[in-house]
């Protein structure tokens, strides 16, 4: 089954770290991912931009209304995120403990199953 594990951390940490401090965290978090992905485990995995560049569609206006930023209004933002391939939840889990030891932190990784995935959705 798949899993999304939503990654959340402070924008305001993340974005004081020097590089050195960001190449060290994600030369931690490559050596999961390279584990997963010999697995067969790791399927689509993203490193969002901070949320001063979203936008987002609001739901429910007309005419559509679009804004600057997140929605959100939490001290943390969802900054990536992966779809991992795993026999049960129980697994997801401890692959998102085995992320958070290589990027500890404010925040959280959310698990959830994925209930539909899309693999021959091409990019526009």
């Amino acid at each position: 089954m798949l899993y999304a594990i939503l990654c959340y951390n402070s924008e305001e940490v993340l974005g004081a770290w020097t590089q050195e401090e960001d190449d060290a965290v994600m030369a931690r978090l490559d050596v999961v991912h390279k584990r997963l992905a010999a697995e067969g485990k790791l399927g689509p995995a993203a490193r969002l931009a901070f949320t001063s560049a979203a936008t987002t569609l609001m739901k429910g206006h007309q005419p559509p209304l679009v804004v600057d930023g997140p929605y959100a209004e939490t001290k943390e933002q969802m900054l990536g995120f992966y779809v991992v391939d795993c026999d049960s939840q129980d697994e997801a889990v401890a692959i998102a403990q085995e992320l958070e030891q290589a990027n500890p932190g404010l925040g959280g990784y959310e698990i959830r199953p994925v209930r539909l995935f899309l693999p021959d959705a091409r990019q526009g």
